[in-house]
């Protein structure tokens, strides 16, 4: 049975230095390029936000970051700019290793919505392509990996459930933004909640089942 790693956002504006800085984002590299040699297909995604992406507090001047507002009856937490197209803190993490991802998939390229999931945009209006190439690779497990565990890999894991994929959380080479205290341990509960198993990294590399 094939098998996938997705690897959510691991981008420089999420890491150290970056103007969206997951704590300990930078953590998770090392794992990433480890773990990569243990499936049969990679796949990474990127945020990427046109520069005036609704979600982006300096775009809302009478609004700051953390606040919520409504956009099209959808909620929106406003965020510090973030992984803007083509500028550096949208590029992968220098030291990713990325010669054997198979497909990069961009989301949050609509100006009006964001998008933490790898699957849809945050209203399930827009679709990134990614159910489709998945199956059409024939895959049925998937693990999923990144930054950040309380936001873009959640929703990329609800989806993945309830898009029917056998869905996998390498909770160690995962990172949480934590606006609020307890959102980690809360995401985790809700993926829990709704199929997702958690497991290690060490368990991927001690069964050592290196792909083809």
């Amino acid at each position: 049975m094939k098998k996938a790693l997705i690897m959510v956002d691991l981008q420089n504006d999420f890491c150290k230095g970056g103007s969206l800085a997951v704590p300990g984002g930078d953590e998770v590299i090392p794992l990433a390029n480890e773990l990569q040699a243990y499936f049969d297909l990679i796949i990474a995604t990127q945020d990427w936000h046109p520069h005036d992406h609704t979600s982006f507090a300096a775009n809302h001047p009478d609004k700051g970051v953390g606040d919520t507002i409504i956009i099209d009856g959808v909620p929106q937490i406003l965020w510090p700019s973030h992984c803007e197209q083509s500028s550096r803190g949208a590029e992968f993490h220098p030291g990713l290793e990325t010669r054997k991802v198979s497909k990069i998939f961009y989301k949050g390229v609509d100006k009006t919505i964001d998008s933490y999931s790898a699957f849809f945009d945050n209203a399930h209006q827009r679709s990134t392509g990614l159910d489709e190439y998945l199956r059409h690779e024939k895959i049925e497990d998937i693990y999923i990996m990144g930054l950040a565990t309380d936001y873009c890999v959640k929703y990329s894991a609800l989806d993945a459930r309830q898009l029917g994929f056998n869905v996998y959380l390498i909770e160690d080479a995962c990172r949480g933004v934590a606006l609020k205290p307890g959102d980690i341990a809360l995401s985790l509960e809700e993926m829990q909640a709704a199929g997702v198993r958690l497991v290690k990294s060490r368990d991927i590399i001690d069964a050592g089942t290196h792909a083809a």
